[in-house]
């Protein structure tokens, strides 16, 4: 596993069907070390603390090996790293294979895996594709956020270590999945629930749909 490209961006005001909106999606790859801190990444702001940031959601990160697929998608342009929002683009962490509070080491910080990315029409506004959000949630391809447990520097290049593996098992794609039910199982919502490590606004989520 390996950490390919940092992405970084500030809000900017964006119009898109008659509105304007505050967005942080327009991710640009930076050179060198910086530092992941508990709640964001030097360089990097969230525009709506409604929706997006918060030590659950201080970093999201989305997976290279989903790339070809979509450039065969999305063929307006290039996909360079950051196409989808994401802080980090690595490879080798899928949806399949990365559980709710697995933890790793990047480069010097140490983080946790919190929650799957839930797209929005910010995604869909980028790409002028109004079913662009379905879409990406369909593919289950959407990504994950992490929490910063010890904030460090990190760099394209850095290998990324397993530390710790949650003991629930609960992959990403798993619980993503739980939550698109419209009426979950009360052993599924248990077993999502039982994670210690699962976000407080997923939790809250799930709890209400027991």
């Amino acid at each position: 596993m390996k950490l390919l490209s940092v992405n970084v961006a500030m809000p900017r005001s964006v119009t898109w069907g008659g509105r304007t909106y505050a967005t942080s999606i327009f991710k640009q790859p930076v050179e060198g070390r910086v530092t992941m801190r508990r709640l964001n990444i030097d360089g990097d702001a969230q525009s709506d603390l409604t929706v997006h940031g918060g030590a659950d959601m201080a970093v999201y990160v989305y997976s290279d090996d989903h790339y070809p697929y979509w450039r065969t998608v999305l063929t307006a342009g290039a996909l360079t790293p950051g196409a989808f929002g994401e802080n980090l683009t690595v490879t080798g962490m899928t949806e399949e294979t990365v559980h709710i509070g697995d933890s790793f080491a990047i480069g010097d910080a140490l983080v946790q895996v919190s929650e799957p990315r839930t797209p929005c029409h910010k995604l869909a506004m980028k790409y002028d594709r109004p079913s662009f959000p379905k879409e990406f949630l369909r593919t289950g391809h959407v990504g994950f956020y992490l929490r910063v447990l010890e904030p460090g520097e990190v760099g394209a290049g850095d290998e990324i270590t397993p530390v710790a593996r949650d003991s629930a098992g609960l992959t990403v794609m798993e619980i993503l999945r739980i939550w698109e039910k419209k009426r979950p199982s009360a052993a599924e919502l248990d077993r999502a629930l039982s994670v210690p490590a699962l976000s407080a606004k997923w939790r809250g989520q799930l709890a209400e749909r027991r």
